[in-house]
């Protein structure tokens, strides 16, 4: 792959959630304590890394945005700049797809984070490696060789890494 050409796309399932409140509508949910631990240390091994984005996408979500801003702030990346997108939000894999090829060409390195069992999906999808769940919290990044990101989908991602909170 030409250094010029490779595009990288961080999947990222968002951290676990509350279910302490039951009056809450789903998209309101919560990050339980677990889930506030897990985030900037999941962040933290992306730093550790020297991880850099040029664009952070994420479901609306409130367990999703949280999880986006905590990654966010350990790797640098102004958490004001998270493009919040509707279509993430219990997405199906069409949904998704679309998500990633509407990237904009700027963005070499783009973080997705959502829900499964949609990010999951896409990970097998657009990656070489089958992954049974995307756990919470988890990480798949992956490295096309594709010149925009309208062509990713066109494409098999080699998936670079595979991280998530309770991994040894």
């Amino acid at each position: 792959m030409t250094t010029d050409r490779i595009r990288s796309l961080t999947l990222v399932r968002h951290a676990k959630s509350s279910w302490d409140h039951p009056e809450l509508q789903d998209f309101d949910r919560p990050l339980n304590r677990r889930g506030l631990q897990n985030a900037p240390m999941m962040g933290q091994r992306l730093a550790a890394a020297n991880y850099r984005a040029d664009m952070i996408i994420s479901s609306p979500a409130r367990r999703a945005i949280t999880t986006a801003e905590s990654i966010a702030v350990e790797i640098g990346f102004d958490p004001d700049s998270i493009v919040q997108n509707p279509l993430v939000y219990g997405a199906s894999l069409g949904a998704l797809t679309e998500v990633v090829t509407g990237i904009d060409n700027r963005a070499r390195h783009a973080v997705l984070v959502g829900h499964n069992p949609g990010i999951t999906l896409l990970c097998n999808f657009l990656g070489d490696s089958r992954i049974d769940n995307l756990p919470t919290c988890g990480i798949a990044r992956m490295e096309f060789d594709a010149r925009s990101w309208e062509d990713v989908p066109r494409k098999k991602g080699r998936l670079v890494e595979f991280d998530y909170p309770k991994k040894k």
